[in-house]
Formats: C-alpha cells, sequence, structure tokens
C-alpha cells in the first residue's frame, strides 16, 4: 500500500503564499507522474499542475505564473508553491501520484485526504 500525506494549507490574504507538500510512503518502486487537484465547494475537482518524473510541470491556465509545481524524487515528495493568491483560490487541495508498487508490482492511482487552503482577508 501506498500513503500519500499532505500538509502546508491554511488560511491566507489576498496576494499572500503558501506552501504545500505531499510526501509519498509505503512500498513504492518508482513514482511517475504527481500531481495537485482542487474542488471547491459546489465544484468538480479540477487539475491544479502536475509533474512528470523527469521534473516536466503542467498547469492549468488559471494559474500560470503564480503557481510552481516541484518535485524532489529522493523523498518521494511532490511541493506545489502558490503565490499571488485570490479568494477563487479557495479550495480543499489534493495530491495525486502514479505510483508502481513492489508488491504486489502494479501501476496504481493514488490521493491524498487532501488540505484546506482559504484565500480570504
Amino acid at each position: 500500500q501506498v500513503q500519500l500525506v499532505e500538509s502546508g494549507g491554511g488560511l491566507v490574504q489576498p496576494g499572500g503564499s503558501l506552501r504545500l507538500s505531499c510526501a509519498a510512503s509505503g512500498s513504492i518502486f518508482s513514482i511517475h507522474f504527481m500531481g495537485w487537484y482542487r474542488q471547491a465547494p459546489g465544484k468538480q475537482r479540477e487539475l491544479v499542475a502536475a509533474i512528470t518524473s523527469g521534473g516536466s510541470p503542467n498547469y492549468a491556465d488559471s494559474v500560470k505564473g503564480r503557481f510552481t509545481i516541484s518535485r524532489d524524487n529522493a523523498k518521494n515528495t511532490v511541493y506545489l508553491q502558490m503565490s499571488s493568491l485570490k479568494p477563487e483560490d479557495t479550495a480543499v487541495y489534493y495530491c495525486n501520484a502514479g505510483v508502481l508498487t513492489t508488491t504486489p508490482s502494479r501501476l496504481s492511482d493514488y490521493w491524498g485526504q487532501g488540505t484546506q487552503v482559504t484565500v480570504s482577508s
């Protein structure tokens, strides 16, 4: 089994910054893609940013230029640096990873429990 544990959410004023972290642990052989999704009340979950094992990022148009995704493969951790935050960024942020496990040998999709980000004055 694999666990994804997020941290770093909270309350921040508009224009502020937050850094989210997500650490993967368990029967990991390798991690392929890692990413962040978010879900606001009454809305569908949407992709915020993703990064390949080689470090190539992809961003939703709504966060380009404000958010930066990165990963530390040695620590099985992905980060999301969020700057110039807006009230519309308020949501529960979920970590997602495609993990090849050791036993059984299988590529599966895993999710974290979510962390709340609230942007408000």
